[in-house]
C-alpha cells in the first residue's frame, strides 16, 4: 500500500478516535508501506482535513483565556492543548500526502511524528475525559492549518514555517504553562504537567524533524537556510515571535546559535517598534 494514499485517507476523517486508530495503524505498518511514491493524489471528502463538527472554531482573539486555578479553566487550558495535538495530526499527515519525490525517510520521518502526536492527543483526551469533559466542549482556533494551507504549494515553506516556527511555539509556550500548573499545586495539575512533559520530549524531536528537511530542502535548491527565512516569513505572513525562548530545548532541536541570536534580536526590535496610530 501506498503511505503517500493511506496518509491521505487518515487526514480525511472527521470522528477524532477513528483518525487516531488509523495513524496508529499506519505507524505499526510501517516497514511493510510504499515510502516511494509520485502518484497524483485527490482528496475525495468534501473538506481537509477531517474534523469533527466539534470544537467551534473561531478567531484566536475570540476565544477566552481562563484561569488555571479554576476547575473550568484547568479543562479549558487542557482542551487548548488537545486541539492544538489534534491539528497536528493532520499537518503530519498533510506533509506526508502533499509532497511526492522526497526522500522515504521523510515519508517515515513524518508518519512518526503523526503516530506520536495521535499519542499525545489521547493522553489529553483521557485526561479531559477523567475530569467530566470531552474534546469539542470548548471553542477553538485554527491558526496552525491556516499557515498549512498558505504553504500548500511548497514544501520547502511549510517546513519553515510550520514545524520550525509555529510548532517551535510549543517549546517556548510549554515550560510556561507548567510554571502556572506548578503554581495550582493540585493533583490534577501535577497530572498534567507529566503529559507536557512527555509533549516537550517529542515536540524537541518534531522541531528537529522541520529543520532538517528544510536544511535538505535548501540544499537541493542551492539556498541558504538561515538567510532564506526571513524571506519566507515576510513572504507568507508569518507570525513574529515573542519572547521567552527556550534556547535550550531550540538548540536540541537543530536550531543554530546564530539563529537563536538573530531570533531574539528581531523580537528585541519588534518590541521597540511603536504603534501604528
Amino acid at each position: 500500500m501506498e503511505c503517500r494514499q493511506l496518509a491521505l485517507d487518515a487526514l480525511c476523517l472527521r470522528e477524532p478516535a477513528a483518525k487516531v486508530a488509523a495513524v496508529h495503524d499506519l505507524w505499526s505498518r510501517i516497514n511493510h508501506l510504499d515510502l516511494h511514491t509520485d502518484t497524483p493524489l485527490q482528496p475525495t471528502a468534501h473538506t481537509v482535513p477531517g474534523r469533527p463538527e466539534r470544537p467551534t472554531l473561531r478567531s484566536a482573539k475570540a476565544v477566552p483565556t481562563r484561569s488555571v486555578f479554576t476547575p473550568q479553566g484547568m479543562a479549558a487550558m487542557v482542551h487548548a492543548v488537545c486541539h492544538i495535538e489534534f491539528n497536528a495530526i493532520n499537518l503530519a499527515l498533510d506533509a506526508v500526502w502533499r509532497y511526492p519525490q522526497m526522500p522515504e525517510t521523510y515519508y517515515r520521518d513524518w508518519l512518526r511524528v503523526a503516530h506520536e502526536e495521535a499519542t499525545h492527543f489521547g493522553l489529553l483526551q483521557t485526561h479531559l475525559h477523567t475530569h467530566g469533559h470531552a474534546y469539542g466542549d470548548f471553542d477553538a482556533h485554527d491558526g496552525l492549518w491556516a499557515m498549512c494551507e498558505k504553504t500548500a504549494a511548497d514544501v520547502l515553506a511549510r517546513m519553515a514555517l510550520v514545524p520550525r516556527t509555529l510548532e517551535a511555539r510549543g517549546l517556548d509556550a510549554t515550560p510556561l504553562i507548567q510554571a502556572k500548573l506548578q503554581r495550582a499545586n493540585t493533583p490534577q495539575a501535577q497530572a498534567v504537567v507529566g503529559i507536557l512533559d512527555i509533549i516537550l520530549r517529542d515536540e524537541v524531536g518534531h522541531v528537529a524533524i522541520g529543520n532538517h528537511w528544510y536544511r535538505w530542502l535548501c540544499a537541493q535548491r542551492g539556498l541558504d537556510p538561515e538567510a532564506h527565512y526571513p524571506t519566507l516569513v515576510a513572504q507568507y505572513d508569518a507570525p513574529h515571535l515573542k519572547p521567552p525562548f527556550n534556547d535550550a530545548a531550540r538548540l536540541q532541536a537543530g536550531f543554530s546559535a546564530q539563529e537563536l541570536a538573530a531570533l531574539h534580536q528581531a523580537a528585541t526590535q519588534t518590541s521597540r517598534t511603536p504603534a501604528a496610530t
